[in-house]
């Protein structure tokens, strides 16, 4: 068993959209005083496509954004970069506007205004990728609005591919691209786990990749009936894919928790804990402390309350 601490009482929970990292604290506070001098120089110095990925994933929690970013974009007009957060931002924004409830707990009014700004995304980010082709991070979020925009498989798919042909690792992309072949948006389970699968057998030791596979053995437990979905995540299959993914992934000695691994750990965290393998979901909690990300436990819950029941109940049933 994993020589884990005394179970500690945690109180005053609460998700920290940075993880503490200080660049995207620093990029969250400067966006939200409307500061883009400094998000600026942040991400000017942030050239590895998947860090601007995640500091892009801290921009886009910050409201208000939409408001005032025009202002950056008139102030240099020659740079991609303020295009490229307007973008970003404008996804997540469309994305506030339908809600995260399912479509038939949608209204129409939401859905009208989720096209509305998803086509101002789109539109924006085109513009970013016309005047500069290898941007990964416009490439990237144009993945993630194809399921908003309905895209074909066709389009969907070349979207991917034009990010990995540039970056085959990146983590975003790929995130994204299962969420498109899950069943509950275009695709179907086959085409889900065999996503998940292909990239996590190519993924290097120590990446973040394979919490792909636990995040599609979530997704099955979500559309399953009530009285399958366990027997399904603690089914010996499952348990053996979802240990060995970890142990590729964030319990490999080359792995580093870099910033952005808090909802990837999560992930296998909450899948571990849903399989009964509780020693390993207990070496993920101990990994992740007492940081808490939105997803992916709003899928059974508040998040620091889901969070919190889960790490109690695995603490509990401790061999």
């Amino acid at each position: 068993m994993w020589p884990f601490r005394k179970r500690r009482q945690s109180t005053g929970l609460a998700v920290d959209p940075a993880y503490g990292d200080p660049q995207a604290r620093a990029v969250i506070d400067a966006l939200a005083s409307q500061d883009w001098r400094t998000v600026r120089d942040i991400l000017a110095a942030s050239t590895d496509p998947d860090a601007r990925a995640f500091l892009m994933d801290a921009a886009a929690t910050v409201d208000g954004v939409q408001d005032w970013i025009g202002e950056w974009v008139d102030a240099e007009p020659h740079s991609t970069l303020p295009v490229l957060v307007r973008g970003c931002h404008a996804v997540q924004w469309a994305w506030q506007a339908r809600g995260g409830k399912r479509a038939e707990s949608t209204s129409q009014d939401q859905f009208r205004e989720f096209a509305r700004r998803l086509r101002v995304a789109e539109n924006l980010l085109d513009e970013v990728v016309a005047r500069d082709p290898d941007d990964v991070t416009a490439r990237a979020w144009l993945v993630t609005s194809s399921r908003g925009r309905q895209v074909d498989h066709a389009e969907a798919g070349a979207r991917f591919d034009e990010v990995v042909k540039r970056h085959p690792t990146h983590l975003v992309a790929h995130e994204q691209r299962l969420q498109y072949l899950c069943p509950k948006w275009f695709g179907n389970e086959e085409l889900m786990f065999a996503f998940a699968r292909e990239a996590t057998a190519a993924a290097p030791d120590g990446s973040l990749l394979p919490e792909l596979l636990a995040v599609a053995h979530i997704e099955k437990w979500l559309e399953l009936p009530v009285e399958e979905s366990d027997a399904y995540m603690q089914s010996a299959e499952v348990c053996a894919e979802l240990l060995a993914a970890a142990e590729k992934s964030i319990f490999h000695p080359d792995f580093r928790p870099a910033f952005g691994w808090v909802p990837r750990g999560s992930a296998f965290a909450l899948a571990l804990e849903l399989a009964h393998e509780f020693d390993a979901a207990a070496r993920v909690f101990e990994l992740l402390g007492d940081q808490v990300s939105v997803w992916p436990w709003n899928y059974v819950g508040d998040s620091v309350t889901a969070f919190t029941r889960s790490r109690e109940w695995v603490y509990e049933n401790l061999s």
